[in-house]
């Protein structure tokens, strides 16, 4: 089990398995720790050449290639900044993405490239649709707190939002989840996660840091992630609710069920149903409910023996994170009494990148009883702590969709359906569906003749995980007495006929 050690090091040292021992496992073959330590000595020098300047930003939109999982440790080797963009966004949000980011370098595929328009790389970037090499590279000497990646993820509003993670933000969680879901050299963990989220880019990490082997895995159906869990000898399964949902689904022969020995679980609350159903479909393995946020990294989990007497909680702290429930006056609440949830430590973030206003609203300083004290993450999200100190989810302040295990703001959904002709006015709002958490309902001033072509133009700029499940057409939307859109009268309305 990796020991717990808050003496943070540059994120390109996380490779620290055996030279021989297997660190990478596709469809290729398998990459050992050698092979994989010299690809990012040699991409780090391929990237030096391309970009001189320490601290630029480079940009991947890749699948989950060989190139894809070492380009984290690549950039931060060659003294530059990771911006991994999620492979499911459309040009759009990757043109935002690059512009925001000042990016200087897009690494991608050549299909992808050939979405871009001239004006989506205005700026300078260099797209390349494939990687070089270079003179290998040595370790880097950075200072643990330097800016190592920015991870874009939706806002309540606007569009997506940077968030900075320094060397030790990566090396520290990395350390932590390795060390509580006791990874060892033997597993091998299955990472169908996207890299461009917290969670996904984790696996990767967590997995080297002890010593083993992950496997990445773009899957199109659940089966794909049985036949992979028995190709590669999978121990290790993190997902979301809604894959789980489709996993349950699956047929598992029962020697594949059981090479599993840990589940974990995360982008959302599991159902007690669901965790029935995951204990009995693996009962060689152990479940671990988790809850984070990208601004503070992971926060909590819950020990495997307490999951079936707690199958509403999320447990408590991670090493090295401090979580508190504070109240509205700013004290400590008691067992039993909501507040909201706050987290400190060397796992919060840097802040929004370049966007003071919204670094100030969510990074504040810590509560007057903190034991780490320093800048901490008001999440805005409402927690209760029984008299174990086991924390139970409450609600959301904000009015993000979480739909398929990603997080949607639904401005920008709106923004997307009113950019064309159709609709004048828009509305989207997320309404709970079983098998994705929240299905994303659009409520739509204009005629309901014009949806086959919205729904054509969306499918062309959206992602497929933001497009409207459901598109409710209206002469008139409610207003306020400021003349604005009553969103909370138009949710409850929706909510009430689609219950």
């Amino acid at each position: 089990m990796v020991p717990l050690d808050r003496h943070a090091r540059p994120i390109d040292h996380v490779l620290r398995g055996a030279v021989d021992a297997p660190a990478l496992i596709d469809r290729a073959g398998t990459m050992t720790y050698a092979e994989a330590g010299m690809t990012v000595a040699e991409l780090a020098g391929w990237l030096r050449a391309q970009v001189a300047e320490p601290g630029a930003r480079v940009a991947t939109w890749l699948p989950k290639t060989r190139t894809a999982c070492l380009m984290p440790l690549a950039a931060a080797r060659a003294g530059l900044v990771h911006v991994p963009i999620n492979p499911a966004l459309k040009r759009a949000q990757v043109a935002h993405i690059l512009s925001d980011s000042a990016a200087v370098l897009l690494l991608t595929q050549e299909a992808r490239a050939a979405t871009l328009e001239p004006s989506d790389v205005a700026g300078g970037v260099a797209v390349h649709v494939a990687a070089g090499t270079g003179e290998p590279l040595p370790p880097s000497d950075a200072d643990p707190d330097a800016l190592a990646a920015i991870l874009y993820t939706s806002g309540s509003t606007g569009r997506p939002k940077g968030v900075m993670l320094s060397h030790a933000n990566l090396w520290l969680g990395a350390v932590s989840v390795a060390h509580y879901l006791r990874v060892e050299p033997y597993d091998r963990v299955l990472g169908v996660l996207p890299l461009s989220f917290d969670y996904g880019q984790n696996q990767l990490f967590s997995t080297w840091i002890a010593g083993a082997a992950v496997a990445p895995l773009d899957y199109l159906t659940a089966r794909d992630v049985v036949k992979a869990v028995e190709r590669v000898g999978a121990t290790t399964l993190a997902g979301v609710p809604p894959l789980w949902t489709q996993v349950l689904e699956a047929d598992w022969p029962a020697e594949t069920a059981t090479r599993l020995r840990r589940l974990t679980n995360s982008g959302g609350a599991l159902t007690p149903a669901i965790v029935r159903a995951l204990r009995s479909r693996f009962p060689g393995a152990d479940l671990y409910p988790m809850y984070g946020l990208t601004e503070a990294f992971r926060s909590t989990y819950l020990p495997p023996a307490l999951v079936d007497e707690h199958p509403d909680s999320i447990g408590r702290a991670i090493p090295y994170a401090e979580v508190m429930v504070v109240r509205a006056d700013g004290g400590a609440a008691v067992a039993g009494e909501a507040g909201e949830l706050v987290h400190a430590g060397p796992l919060v973030a840097k802040g929004y990148w370049r966007d003071a206003e919204r670094t100030a609203l969510r990074f504040r300083p810590a509560p007057t009883f903190s034991r780490e004290g320093g800048m901490a993450v008001w999440s805005g999200d409402t927690v209760v702590a029984d008299a174990d100190g086991l924390l139970r989810f409450v609600g959301r302040d904000d009015e993000m969709i979480k739909t398929s295990g990603n997080r949607v703001s639904p401005q920008e959904v709106e923004e997307a359906v009113t950019a064309g002709d159709e609709v004048r006015e828009a509305v989207a709002i997320g309404v709970a569906d079983a098998r994705m958490g929240q299905r994303i309902v659009v409520v739509a001033r204009g005629e309901a003749a014009a949806e086959a072509a919205l729904r054509a133009r969306l499918k062309r700029d959206l992602p497929t995980y933001m497009q409207p499940a459901e598109i409710m057409w209206r002469d008139e939307l409610p207003r306020n007495a400021n003349g604005k859109l009553d969103r909370a009268r138009i949710a409850a309305e929706v909510r009430s006929a689609t219950t």
